[in-house]
């Protein structure tokens, strides 16, 4: 399996994984000719390399001659994309991540996804960004992607809104479930495009063991006082004696907690890193039916989350043991369907087989907004990820 891991200490932005993309090999003339096919004038691309405290790195740089139309909704540069010649698998990952920052932004301002108008976003240089980083994606056939913990930043940040705190909101939308380091370095190191790329792309932590193949860094705008303003991505394979992993079980009873309260906990623990959070009820001591509260983490995440389960229930103890797993050959691909663009898991069972699941919250987004039962999206989903499974092989 070819993995990517994006190693973001120094935060993430579009042009940044553009330049680390170009630097892993991605031809610059490979985003150019797909760029092409889109209705965008009055911009020029290049590259070049650039040293960041003694590192080699490449520098994507996007020259626009006017910005123009730069406020366009999302239902603009979804039907822009989807009717453009754009490469097919290029497209659906560009769709998503214009989809994951729709679904933010919408959540932050109160509207529907399609009518969310992007300020910043819809320019012509961040949508070449996002196009950009796909085109690339897809031309080093990665087929997961894993993130570190992304450094949030600090400061204050001008936008078409006005000045907006940092992170600003949709930002903080769409890292939902990623692990973070709030107050980590000065002004906006996660920018919107680059928390977008994150949630349509990678999954929270590290990746199973693998081997590295290439290692590529892309420059930023901006010096940093306290790192290199750079991003690092690091390509590798995964072999099938490197899924074994070694985990750790916290667990702890609890019997008097008030049960609305176990949302939020659930949240912040996944927020906080955990691999997988669960409820269980059971029978406790003095006849009181109960829940058992279980955490899946990495040994190095033991501690911290413990605390967080002492101080977010009512539990007195808690108690962890070591379990190992192993985990299916796994990848995320963009489905099209009558209904709108939909990421599906993937995964390669030891006989060959392909288990396919819908993304849910992408299914239930869809069904909201097109007023459908979600079975119909779920269903029309699986349908378009089974042709495309028979068309690869």
């Amino acid at each position: 399996m070819k993995v990517l891991y994006i190693d973001a200490f120094s935060g993430i932005s579009g042009d940044m994984t553009v330049g680390a993309l170009l630097a892993l090999g991605v031809p610059l003339d490979s985003i150019r000719q797909q760029l092409a096919l889109l209705p965008l004038t009055g911009y020029s691309i290049s590259a070049a390399a650039h040293h960041v405290h003694g590192i080699g790195a490449t520098k994507f740089n996007v020259t626009v001659a006017s910005q123009g139309h730069s406020h366009r909704s999302f239902r603009t540069i979804r039907e822009m994309l989807e009717g453009s010649a754009v490469d097919p698998a290029a497209q659906r990952l560009a769709v998503g991540i214009f989809a994951k920052l729709a679904d933010a932004e919408g959540r932050v301002h109160r509207v529907a996804p399609d009518d969310v108008e992007f300020h910043e976003v819809g320019a012509v240089d961040s949508i070449i960004d996002i196009v950009g980083t796909a085109v690339g994606i897809t031309t080093l056939g990665i087929e997961a992607t894993y993130v570190s913990p992304l450094p949030l930043g600090s400061g204050i940040v001008q936008s078409q809104h006005g000045p907006l705190p940092v992170p600003p909101p949709a930002t903080l939308e769409l890292l939902r479930g990623f692990p973070t380091r709030p107050g980590d370095g000065e002004g906006e190191l996660v920018t919107p495009t680059g928390a977008a790329i994150v949630a349509a792309l990678a999954m929270a932590g590290p990746p199973p063991e693998f081997r590295i193949h290439s290692v590529g860094y892309g420059a930023g705008e901006r010096t940093l006082k306290d790192r290199p303003n750079i991003l690092r991505l690091v390509r590798g394979e995964c072999t099938e004696s490197s899924h074994p992993e070694d985990l750790q079980v916290i667990e702890t009873n609890i019997d008097d907690l008030n049960p609305e309260l176990y949302d939020h906990v659930m949240e912040q623990l996944l927020g906080a890193g955990a691999r997988d959070v669960y409820l269980a009820p059971v029978h406790m001591k003095k006849n009181r039916p109960g829940i058992v509260l279980s955490v899946l983490c990495g040994e190095s995440d033991r501690e911290r989350l413990s605390a967080m389960i002492l101080n977010e229930t009512s539990a007195i103890g808690v108690r962890y043991y070591a379990v190992r797993r192993r985990i299916l050959e796994r990848s995320i691909r963009q489905v099209s369907t009558a209904y709108g663009s939909v990421r599906v898991k993937m995964a390669l069972t030891p006989d060959g087989y392909e288990n396919v699941a819908p993304e849910y919250d992408d299914c239930k987004r869809i069904a909201v907004e097109k007023s459908v039962p979600i079975k119909r999206v779920y269903q029309a989903a699986l349908a378009a990820a089974v042709q495309s499974s028979a068309r690869n092989k």
